[in-house]
């Protein structure tokens, strides 16, 4: 079973770079797409809706801004819009959806990021202090998540090529990775990537500038977020940068499909 996470940055920029061809000819069983840049009523057909696979979407009120999707070849049980009472101002910039199949919760999520100015990293900062208590509330549930998305935060040294000159940097900040570290700690989550790949220079984001790409000077922010039971079945883990679809690279993990069933 191959869950992908991908940032799109602007979906129909995607599409024109041929992500849905490769969508197509991969197969994936679940798709989740984060930063749409775009309303639900301007991606309605092909190839926004490739045959084979149920898609929803939660748009941004803010045209031509953030917005998640879900596509799977399953439909789901139950699909949420948003995260709900207390997370308004999240829930209107597009940054949540969940689909529900059986005791299985994948949800594409995408945090923001606090590099524009000030007032964005302290946005981050609050929905992170909202959204901790959240996820370990989720893991008292009797449910199984699978959280894919660009949470915009590398957690280690291991995760981004110039640690040293973005230790004052959103996504690197001392309290961004804490924060992780208490995620991956005593909150009882999972780095799925990592469950499985332990390499140096492993990332899913590059600057556009400078040939940060080429030049492999990235940022692991993308991750699938998961929970115990849920890691000890992972069977492999992929970044795909033989095509370049967006400043982000789409990470595939390969699950037992026997997920379906825990």
């Amino acid at each position: 079973m191959k869950i992908v996470s991908f940032n799109a940055n602007g979906i129909r920029a995607a599409a024109r770079k041929g992500f849905f061809d490769w969508m197509n000819k991969t197969q994936p069983d679940i798709v989740c797409v984060q930063e749409l840049k775009a309303q639900a009523w301007q991606l309605d057909g092909e190839p926004f809706h490739p045959p084979g696979y149920h898609v929803h979407f939660h748009e941004a009120e803010k045209k031509g801004y953030s917005g998640v999707a879900i596509y799977s070849k399953e439909k789901p049980d139950k699909v949420y819009i948003g995260l709900g009472d207390g997370f308004e101002d999240i829930d209107a910039e597009g940054r949540y959806i969940e689909a529900r199949f059986g005791k299985l919760s994948v949800i594409s999520l995408y945090m923001q990021s606090g590099s524009a100015k000030e007032e964005r990293q302290q946005i981050k900062f609050d929905f992170m202090d909202r959204f901790m208590p959240l996820l370990k509330k989720f893991r008292k549930r009797k449910r199984e998540y699978i959280i894919c998305g660009d949470w915009n935060i590398a957690h280690t040294k291991k995760d981004i090529k110039n640690w040293k000159g973005n230790l004052k940097n959103s996504g690197f900040l001392p309290e961004e990775r804490a924060w992780l570290d208490e995620l991956f700690g005593p909150a009882g989550w999972m780095d799925g990537f990592r469950q499985v790949n332990q390499e140096d220079e492993q990332y899913t984001w590059w600057s556009q500038r400078g040939r940060a790409r080429e030049k492999n000077v990235g940022w692991r922010i993308d991750y699938h977020v998961v929970t115990p039971p849920i890691a000890e079945r992972i069977q492999g883990a992929e970044i795909y940068t033989d095509e370049n679809f967006s400043d982000h690279a789409p990470l595939i993990l390969a699950y037992d499909p026997a997920i379906r069933h825990l």
